[in-house]
């Protein structure tokens, strides 16, 4: 006899009778039919997973032509600027000075350039920023620079900021500073304050010659301090007899690269 269990929908046989054939028939058609079913969803998924990540290779490799194409122009173009600034200022009596300064900035933004080219774009550790900021004043037999602070990600409009400051520390320490003399030497450390979600940098330079505040405040310094404003943060400039000090207090959240909601 055949009755159906109110709880179950399977069939149920009593007194050890066997199944009628039809029915069996019927439960292997009904099993065939729901493997097939899977196999096809399974298919279709795998097949929508590999149409994705074909889409996000193509639009990765996209990105990186763009980019690419992007910092060559960019690189051209602060070329351009540096013979033209070459050219203009050649023939300017006492106008030298002013030639290599620009030189040496263009040089430093093009250098920001690149990092940020690593880096997509979006972001770069602050160390590589001091690291490579620095490289071309550093000698690789006895090292002048210690660096030291934790990993940080900085936004690509901040990296510009602090690579162009770092420039032209490195610029007026090797003409005037500690690095003008074989002994001297160069500390760059900065910390997060947690609390009060700020980071502080601090250049400090030693063993140089004695140190006096200038007469006038020069085209770098003014720089400086305006790029310390661009990231919304205080800018200190000390002249101690002992070495010339540079501190930079910025929020982080000037710093930070932007998140995607």
């Amino acid at each position: 006899m055949l009755e159906i269990d109110r709880h179950e929908d399977r069939p149920h046989f009593h007194d050890g009778a066997s199944p009628p054939q039809d029915f069996l028939a019927a439960e292997n058609v009904s099993l065939r039919l729901l493997l097939a079913q899977a196999e096809i969803n399974a298919q279709e998924l795998l097949d929508q997973a590999g149409i994705d990540a074909r889409e996000r290779a193509a639009a990765d490799k996209l990105q990186k032509l763009i980019l690419e194409e992007l910092h060559h122009r960019i690189k051209n173009t602060l070329a351009t600027v540096s013979a033209i600034a070459s050219q203009s200022l050649r023939n300017v009596a006492g106008a030298e000075h002013a030639q290599h300064a620009i030189e040496g900035r263009l040089l430093a933004l093009g250098r920001a350039h690149d990092l940020l080219l690593q880096a997509r774009w979006s972001s770069a550790d602050l160390s590589k920023i001091v690291r490579g900021a620095t490289e071309a004043f550093d000698d690789p037999d006895a090292a002048k620079f210690s660096i030291v602070g934790p990993d940080i990600r900085i936004a690509s409009g901040a990296v510009i900021a602090i690579a162009m400051t770092l420039n032209e520390l490195c610029t007026n320490t090797t003409k005037f500073g500690a690095l003008s003399l074989p002994s001297g030497r160069v500390d760059i450390a900065w910390a997060v304050d947690d609390a009060g979600q700020r980071l502080r940098l601090t250049w400090t330079e030693r063993n140089g010659p004695a140190v006096q505040p200038p007469a006038r405040q020069s085209f770098g310094t003014r720089l400086i301090e305006t790029l310390g404003r661009q990231l919304k943060g205080n800018v200190r400039l000390t002249y101690e007899p002992t070495g010339f000090v540079y501190a930079l207090d910025v929020p982080l959240a000037s710093l930070m690269p932007a998140t995607a909601e």
